[in-house]
């Protein structure tokens, strides 16, 4: 039996949507040529002066870095020496490098964009009203749909790889700058205008410094998504440990994707804690 809903015809979403991408792809081609071209030389001049480093040089100061900001304790600069050692030793490094290259990349960009939405979210309820949805659509979305604009756009290579990073994962900086700024005590603010701020010197001077440390762990989880998307980005050409791992994953070697995915668990918990320990001491002081 039929229900009501069979007797509607289909809507041609697909149809909709290949449409869109075409007459993105078609008309702002020249634009997104230069981004992929900046882009690329971007990513290469970086990734080169990673590479130019000697690894030791790398170590030492990752190490150097991890005491300071973990109180001059020695716990997390030993992680880092080892985790790194152990990247250099099993040949890793150059795709560390890559790796390291698209995550900073896609978290830089994601950081730009999500703080001054979070701000816009949190100042007008309007657009917090019009951008919810757009992020529950961004974070819901299967990641591996964005490959597909993303390679129409720009072809495949590290380019789409930080496109594709960026969109998913935006959100979490957007949503935690929005809430942190409405957590906001309401006696600060009236204090601050008591005293003649400005709107720039409310948010710059008062607002921003009390949401601090939960803008900070959205930009931590922002760097964490970032990361999680390496593996998937590899399959649109982009190099690094992902596409070691995608390579053991076709040839069903075990050992070689073992090993890659445990040189990016020690990536992701390096940066997790230099990003714990740095919020940690910027509330200290």
């Amino acid at each position: 039996m039929n229900s009501l809903l069979d007797y509607f015809p289909t809507l041609p979403v697909s149809q909709w949507i290949s449409q869109i991408i075409q007459w993105l792809t078609t008309h702002l081609s020249g634009f997104f040529e230069a981004l992929q071209t900046g882009g690329q030389s971007l990513m290469d001049a970086m990734t080169d002066l990673l590479l130019f480093l000697p690894p030791l040089v790398i170590i030492v100061l990752a190490m150097v870095l991890a005491f300071y900001l973990s109180g001059k304790r020695y716990g997390l600069a030993v992680f880092t020496g080892l985790g790194l050692c152990y990247i250099q030793n099993q040949g890793l490094w150059e795709d560390l490098m890559y790796t390291l290259t698209l995550v900073i990349l896609a978290s830089v960009i994601s950081i730009i964009i999500g703080v001054p939405l979070g701000i816009w979210m949190a100042k007008r309820d309007r657009a917090n009203q019009i951008l919810q949805p757009i992020l529950d659509f961004m974070q819901t979305m299967p990641a591996f749909v964005y490959l597909i604009p993303a390679v129409a756009f720009f072809g495949i290579g590290m380019v789409p790889g930080v496109f594709a990073s960026v969109i998913f994962a935006l959100p979490p900086t957007v949503r935690f700058t929005n809430l942190g700024l409405r957590q906001v005590p309401e006696e600060m603010i009236e204090a601050a205008e008591a005293f003649g701020s400005t709107s720039w010197q409310k948010l710059f001077k008062v607002e921003l410094p009390l949401a601090k440390g939960t803008l900070m762990a959205g930009v931590n989880q922002t760097i964490m998504l970032a990361l999680s998307m390496v593996v998937i980005a590899s399959m649109i050409g982009a190099p690094g440990l992902g596409s070691n791992v995608l390579t053991a994953l076709q040839r069903a070697d075990v050992g070689s994707g073992f090993v890659s995915g445990l040189a990016l668990v020690v990536l992701a918990i390096i940066l997790d804690r230099f990003m714990q320990a740095g919020t940690k001491q910027q509330n200290q002081s």
